[in-house]
């Protein structure tokens, strides 16, 4: 397809997705869905474009400002095309109708870093003033640099069914070359994006999509086999199913969730994975399950949040997180967190776990819990990531992934210890 066609797309596309309070892969998914024409390079160059406009839509609208262009979707887009790509002016002169000089003007305000960082990073000005008290100016940066570009596409080998090397194996022979992932020893990074949902090893349950972080998690839990665990949040299954191969498929999981769509998809997932230990329920919000209180070995707590350690996979939240979200998460979270206490036995082990970079989030509503619940103790999750080969990840009192510092999504988790009485 030709420049011109794309930049058409684009500009449509950028349009419904701009100000939408809807996820912006979903606005992709359905422009794609309802135009079978485009290939598959076209729509990667749509996709990347469109994102590339989210991620970077306060440095291109400073480009735009110091070049003297009005804001719209098509010079949004030929600055973003000149700000990252190998597009030439006369290019995109020739589709877009502005004048070359024109482009030549944003071309070269393109080579010039913004003197204010949360315009050069596209951040809210909060974020990074929060980020820099926390990891200092250098990390921040390196954190937002990051976040600016595309997430990895990552599985969990489903080693239930089948061994990380010959899920490799069976990956290549439909065409698909990964990599082992360099932390989770289940997991394998693609080489190059794909939908993994055709593939008949997809459909045999040999694999899922899942963030290498959220797999370490899993471990994190470090559910044995036969044990009871509750996954308090379970949404769509992804860390119970990964839990369910930790334990061998061996032992009782119940997942939990307040929405049974979530649930139904779930049951899904568990059919083609082979998992026999996982029991979903949907439970009334801010009520538990009798049966379980004071019985688990082990809660996982993956609350909601502000899924701002997720930025990479949807830059649209860059724009959609404020700071009274934030406000009223901390509410829910600390709710969550106590309500699902309830469960662990006397000895058990609480896993609170969010996929936010905010403190208030995490190391805030952990102490908060720690100090209202003084039956509980915090454990050093390097003792438990050792057996793993992963005690440097975590050698502070938390367990935290960076994406500047692992590729991972961002994530938080805290590990608590039921006190057993004397």
């Amino acid at each position: 397809m030709k420049l011109s066609s794309l930049i058409g797309h684009v500009t449509e596309l950028a349009a419904e997705v701009h100000g939408s309070p809807k996820p912006a892969d979903r606005h992709i998914d359905l422009f794609f869905r309802s135009r079978k024409y485009l290939g598959s390079k076209d729509r990667r160059f749509i996709a990347e474009t469109v994102y590339g406009m989210l991620r970077h839509r306060t440095r291109i609208a400073w480009m735009l400002s110091e070049t003297g262009i009005p804001e719209e979707e098509r010079s949004r887009c030929a600055a973003y095309l000149l700000l990252s790509t190998s597009a030439t002016s006369e290019e995109l002169a020739e589709v877009t109708g502005y004048p070359v000089a024109l482009m030549e003007n944003l071309r070269t305000t393109a080579t010039v870093t913004p003197p204010v960082p949360a315009v050069a990073y596209s951040f809210q000005d909060w974020m990074l003033e929060q980020w820099t008290r926390v990891w200092g100016a250098d990390e921040t940066a390196a954190l937002c640099s990051v976040m600016n570009t595309q997430a990895l596409m990552t599985i969990r080998v489903n080693t239930i069914r089948i061994s990380r090397e010959e899920c490799r194996q069976a990956l290549l022979r439909e065409g698909i070359e990964t990599e082992p992932s360099k932390l989770s020893p289940f997991g394998l990074h693609l080489k190059r994006r794909t939908n993994l949902f055709q593939l008949t090893a997809f459909k045999d349950g040999l694999f899922e999509v899942q963030d290498e972080g959220s797999q370490l998690l899993a471990l994190l839990v470090d559910p044995k086999p036969g044990s009871k665990v509750v996954d308090a949040c379970a949404g769509a299954g992804g860390k119970a199913l990964a839990m369910a191969a930790v334990m061998k498929n061996r032992g009782e999981i119940f997942a939990l969730d307040v929405h049974s769509y979530r649930l139904d998809e779930l049951r899904k997932r568990i059919k083609r994975s082979g998992v026999d230990t996982i029991r979903a329920a949907v439970i009334n919000e801010g009520e538990t399950l009798p049966k379980l209180l004071g019985t688990a070995d082990a809660v996982l707590v993956d609350a909601p949040c502000s899924g701002s350690g997720t930025i990479r996979r949807n830059p649209g939240m860059k724009w959609s997180i404020t700071r009274q979200m934030i406000g009223e998460l901390q509410q829910k979270q600390s709710s969550i967190l106590a309500l699902n206490a309830q469960y662990v036995k006397p000895g058990g082990r609480l896993v609170y776990a969010t996929c936010s970079l905010m403190t208030e989030e995490n190391e805030g509503i952990a102490q908060q819990f720690l100090s209202l619940h003084p039956g509980f103790s915090l454990v050093p999750p390097a003792a438990i990531l050792d057996r793993y080969g992963l005690a440097h990840i975590a050698p502070k009192e938390y367990f935290q992934l960076l994406p500047q510092r692992y590729d991972t999504d961002g994530f938080f988790a805290a590990v608590f210890q039921r006190n057993i009485a004397p």
